[in-house]
């Protein structure tokens, strides 16, 4: 069986994977990522990795022939170069992420955004697997998506399909007032849905901050919304229902076969999920009155498992030379 190796290249840490034609991890390794110390430095960090990883694969006999990458920011996957990006990765935009990457490993590369190596991963093999058509929420952070038809994810004709953080919602607006969103822009799904827009609105509502008792970050305001905090459970209640609002109307948009949601929100708990599914099932139109909607599967391997897809496709070997 063949093999190749996934990364998944995020602006906190790297992570990578030896990974099978059948999308077993065989081994994965991660390193955290120098995002403010430039490009050069990402990719000779990201480089380090695939190397350790290929030596790995040496010891345990296996023939390692194509390198897949998720990375953060908007991927030309056709290009292998990074199109635009945050400053989450100093200097990012404008990298030839494949072309850098194959010069210092050896091996062919692709690249594609991260939440779309992410969405790949999760039709493949996670909980969308087995069905045509993947709608793929990843809420966190921030807010990301894909939609993944027939095992190809739908990029767009700029790649930036799949920002699903940032189209307008009633629910980020107070006082008539859009709510700014980390785009630049305003009245956005995340600047309300998203861990830091739950935080954010929680301290907004009066909420006491982490000194005083409050809450230092999402995790805790969800804990005391769990304790009966009214304050932390407003501010929940509004973060999962915009959720929910996004993803309903998404989904009667795109008429999925099912909507899978990742990311850190999708695990808080019931007091997240339960209002998310609910607002998401009042939106949608009644032919999709039985639509599942269900929570991720594989964790931090599915952009691993994502990329390698892609380069396993990409980069097919002749029957019989790998075993």
């Amino acid at each position: 069986m063949r093999h190749v190796i996934g990364i998944d290249l995020g602006g906190t840490k790297t992570a990578g994977g030896i990974v099978d034609g059948g999308g077993n991890v065989v081994f994965s390794s991660t390193a955290a990522t120098p995002a403010q110390s430039g490009a050069a430095a990402v990719l000779e960090n990201t480089a380090v990795l695939v190397r350790s990883l290929q030596r790995e694969a040496a010891r345990r006999g296996l023939d390692v022939d194509a390198l897949g990458i998720g990375s953060a920011g908007v991927i030309d996957s056709g290009r292998g170069v990074v199109v635009s990006a945050t400053d989450a990765i100093l200097g990012w935009a404008g990298t030839a992420l494949t072309a850098e990457l194959s010069a210092l490993t050896g091996l062919p590369a692709t690249a594609l955004n991260d939440v779309h190596a992410h969405a790949l991963g999760e039709s493949w093999l996670g909980a969308g697997a087995g069905v045509p058509s993947v709608l793929f929420i990843g809420m966190g952070t921030g807010v990301g998506g894909g939609y993944v038809l027939h095992g190809e994810c739908i990029e767009g004709a700029s790649f930036t399909a799949g920002h699903v953080g940032h189209f307008a919602s009633p629910f980020a607006y107070e006082a008539g007032q859009p709510l700014p969103c980390s785009c630049a822009g305003a009245g956005h799904v995340e600047a309300v849905a998203s861990g830091p827009g739950i935080h954010a609105l929680y301290r907004r509502l009066g909420g006491r901050a982490a000194e005083d008792g409050g809450a230092e970050d999402t995790r805790a305001v969800y804990r005391l919304a769990a304790d009966g905090d009214p304050t932390a459970s407003e501010a929940l209640r509004r973060g999962a229902a915009a959720a929910g609002s996004a993803i309903g109307g998404l989904a009667n948009i795109l008429d999925p076969a099912v909507v899978v949601v990742g990311g850190g929100l999708a695990f808080a708990g019931p007091l997240w999920w339960d209002r998310m599914e609910t607002e998401a099932r009042r939106e949608l139109l009644p032919p999709l009155a039985n639509l599942r909607i269900v929570p991720a599967q594989l964790g931090e391997t599915a952009a691993i498992r994502g990329a390698a897809r892609r380069a396993l496709i990409l980069f097919p070997v002749t029957e019989g030379t790998h075993v």
